[in-house]
């Protein structure tokens, strides 16, 4: 069994009920947000790449639980250097935790700090956990490899952006569903600035329309995979 709850923007929380897992808490600063850092016990923290909107309160949270970081090896370097345990990975490779496996996988963005530091390669993460595989994309556009990601694992459930202008807007993530074929497409990364502004119901009127299942999300809404 796997917890999903959806913080909003691109962060989400996995639990199966040991172990809790964090990918890229945004939460501070967040208008849609709704819980505070000091919420969050995770021991993991699963960061696709340093966009202050990603990389959030990646590393306090970190640190108030003695928590792993887990990010490509710039930005766990990074992370590191702040006083972090991080675990250092990198594109196409992957690794076994406590919670289950995680590989990440390629994204086509970008990724600095706050400070304008290159923090190595944006990412995906596939990750297995609670009997189920999960596919956070990352920031990304539409790639043909996509195809294979969703040929290596029957991913149970797709987190992927929507907003546009950053990232993939609503075609071509209703493309990249066609190429994943997941069990349930979840949108993420639009409405929290204005230049991300859509309707993540006409994505999902579009993904049904394919005969694929398609959830959005509230914001704190838990569902069990």
């Amino acid at each position: 069994m796997l917890k999903l709850t959806y913080l909003s923007h691109s962060s989400f929380l996995l639990d199966d009920g040991t172990h809790q897992v964090i990918i890229d808490p945004f939460l501070t600063g967040n208008p849609n947000c709704p819980v505070k850092a000091s919420d969050i016990k995770a021991k993991f923290i699963v960061i696709t790449h340093a966009h202050g909107d990603h990389l959030g309160d990646g590393l306090a949270i970190a640190k108030a639980n003695d928590g792993l970081v887990i990010a490509v090896n710039e930005l766990a370097n990074y992370a590191a250097e702040q006083g972090c345990n991080a675990h250092n990975m990198h594109i196409g490779g992957g690794w076994n935790f406590p919670f289950g496996r995680l590989k990440f996988t390629i994204a086509h963005h970008g990724s600095s700090s706050p400070d304008g530091r290159y923090m190595g390669e944006p990412a995906g993460a596939v990750i297995k956990m609670g009997g189920k595989t999960i596919y956070h994309t990352g920031d990304t556009g539409l790639f043909l490899d996509m195809k294979l990601i969703g040929e290596i694992d029957k991913i149970d459930a797709m987190l992927l952006p929507i907003g546009d202008n950053f990232t993939m807007g609503i075609d071509d993530a209703l493309r990249a569903v066609e190429f994943v074929n997941p069990g349930l497409s979840i949108p993420m990364h639009y409405n929290t600035f204005p230049v991300i502004q859509v309707d993540p119901e006409v994505f999902k009127a579009k993904v049904t329309a394919n005969e694929k299942n398609c959830r959005v999300m509230q914001y704190g809404e838990t569902i069990t995979l």
